[in-house]
């Protein structure tokens, strides 16, 4: 399995198959939700379009980065999020980097979307499916942020069958800016918290697999056979 690893914006092509990352937080807060009830989380374009979303659909949840706004019932934040009951709920989720990553690739005929939490299902996932060649969309700082880019590095060891230690890995998303940032809490709309909850290496028994519904590009839960928790 070729795999590459790219930016958002060094995306110029579609992929067969695409894995965006982002660990602090989309990608984790979207796995929280799927956990706490949620039905499926659609990725919204830009605020506006969330809150549009949110005009048509009043009991949709509404999620989005930084501090809390008008229109907008959740932040980003898995610690601030791991309480609320979202049983049957569409959650309708706008983030900096994470779901620009996902929209970026909606062409491609498999979008996985990835983080720690979920990295041993994703990894399974892409084990079954074999595909020739993977790219890894780096979400984070121009597709250099560390925690995503180790991450996505710890996921392609994995879906090409090496017996990984994750420890390496973890240590460089512990190091990161982005968790030195919510450890201080420099970002709005989030806990210090957050840290430890998007390192917890393989907390969710499935994957996460975004797809084009309508106008929509959605996200839901998906469980790979070979997974040990499935």
């Amino acid at each position: 399995m070729r795999t590459r690893f790219l930016g958002i914006a060094e995306v110029t092509d579609v992929p067969d198959v695409a894995v965006v990352v982002d660990v602090m937080r989309a990608y984790t807060v979207a796995a929280w939700a799927f956990t706490r009830g949620a039905e499926r989380v659609v990725l919204a374009e830009s605020l506006e379009d969330a809150l549009a979303q949110k005009a048509r659909h009043p009991d949709w949840v509404t999620l989005k980065d930084g501090s809390p706004a008008p229109g907008f019932d959740l932040v980003n934040s898995p610690a601030l999020l791991r309480d609320t009951d979202l049983s049957g709920r569409t959650v309708v989720q706008k983030t900096t980097a994470g779901t620009v990553g996902a929209l970026a690739v909606r062409d491609a005929p498999l979008v996985l979307c990835a983080s720690f939490v979920v990295a041993e299902a994703t990894a399974g996932l892409l084990r079954e499916r074999a595909p020739r060649e993977v790219t890894f969309v780096v979400t984070g700082g121009s597709g250099r942020a560390e925690e995503d880019l180790a991450c996505a590095e710890y996921i392609a060891g994995r879906a090409g069958g090496d017996a990984v230690n994750a420890d390496p890995y973890l240590r460089r998303a512990a190091a990161s800016r982005s968790a030195a940032e919510l450890t201080r809490g420099v970002r709005e709309g989030s806990s210090p918290e957050d840290v430890a909850l998007c390192l917890e290496l393989d907390r969710f028994p499935f994957a996460m697999a975004a797809t084009v519904e309508g106008s929509l590009m959605v996200l839901r839960q998906v469980a790979p056979t070979d997974s040990p928790s499935a």
